[in-house]
Parts: C-alpha cells; sequence; structure tokens
C-alpha cells in the first residue's frame, strides 16, 4: 500500500476523532460555518439556564439607530437583517452558525426562548452578546454586540444573561 493511499485510508478515522462529541455546529446556515463556506459568525453559546426552548441569532448593522429596530423594517430600507433559530440540543456545546453579508462589522444579539413562544418573556428568556459585562436592566449598546467578519468565520463566545431581580440580567451562577 502506497504512502498517499494509507493517508487516504485514516484520513476518514482522523476527522472523526478531531471533531469533540457535541461539537456539531447547529442553524440553518451551518454550512456557511465550513471551510470555505463564506463569511460568517460562529457563535458558541455559554451559560444557558437550562436546555429548554430554542436558540435564535439576530444579525443588525453596526449602528445604535438599527441595533436591535424592528426586523421589517430594516429589510423594508434594504439594510442587513438576518435571523437563524436552532433548538437546543440534550447535551454537549452549542454552536450556532449565522452568515453575513459580505465581511465587514455586524452586530450580534442571540437569544434563549425558554417557552418556544417567539416573543421574549422578559421573566424567563435569556439575552447574550459577544461583549462582555451584564446587561442589567437598561438597553445594551451597539459596542456590546459587534463583531468583526472577513472572509472566513469569526468565531465568538455568547454569555447567556438571565433576569435575577432587581439587579437586572446577568449571568446565571452555577449552582
Amino acid at each position: 500500500m502506497t504512502p498517499s493511499a494509507i493517508l487516504a485510508a485514516l484520513l476518514p478515522v482522523a476527522l472523526l476523532v478531531a471533531v469533540p462529541a457535541g461539537a456539531q455546529v447547529l442553524g440553518s446556515d451551518a454550512a456557511a460555518c465550513n471551510p470555505g463556506g463564506g463569511p460568517a459568525i460562529l457563535a458558541q453559546i455559554a451559560g444557558l439556564k437550562d436546555r429548554k426552548g430554542r436558540i435564535k441569532l439576530e444579525l443588525y448593522p453596526a449602528n445604535e439607530t438599527d441595533f436591535l429596530a424592528d426586523d421589517s423594517v430594516l429589510l423594508a430600507a434594504g439594510k442587513t437583517f438576518r435571523r437563524v433559530w436552532t433548538a437546543i440540543p440534550a447535551s454537549g456545546q452549542v454552536q450556532v452558525c449565522i452568515r453575513v453579508p459580505r465581511p465587514g462589522r455586524y452586530a450580534l444579539f442571540v437569544t434563549h426562548d425558554r417557552d418556544g413562544k417567539n416573543k421574549f418573556n422578559f421573566f424567563a428568556d435569556g439575552a447574550g452578546f459577544p461583549g462582555p459585562g451584564k446587561i442589567g436592566m437598561s438597553r445594551p449598546k451597539v459596542e456590546r454586540a459587534l463583531v468583526d467578519v472577513g472572509t472566513a468565520t469569526a468565531e465568538r463566545t455568547v454569555q447567556m444573561q438571565y433576569l435575577h431581580g432587581l439587579g437586572g440580567f446577568s449571568p446565571t451562577k452555577d449552582e
């Protein structure tokens, strides 16, 4: 057997070993996060309160005026907006991909829709951004959500936060 034939035979096994269990990329845009898939954001979701419901990623223009604006208004104006939903796996990492229209700067917002009603429940659902810090009680600034994307996939960790009394939204502490 030639060295190239041995390599060809072992490559599928090596690929299986290289991908950790539960590391599947989720969402309808998952292929965009494959090598050569184009510009995209791969969000590693951390700090989920539980595994109920769904995760939603939303992509906005990188400015204060358009950040978290109504999607129908943004789309009617020809501005960037994209949404990806995915079920939360029972275990393992939660990695969700969202493609972007072209390299550039974008704002990313993530929600944990725990009751599956497709409407943010302030008292039950979670929210997160790729930037650091607590969300608290006020509307977050766009700077918390900015992601620079080149021609490939930009990877970011998003720490989910949930309402904790009068202190507002903050990460869930490990019990």
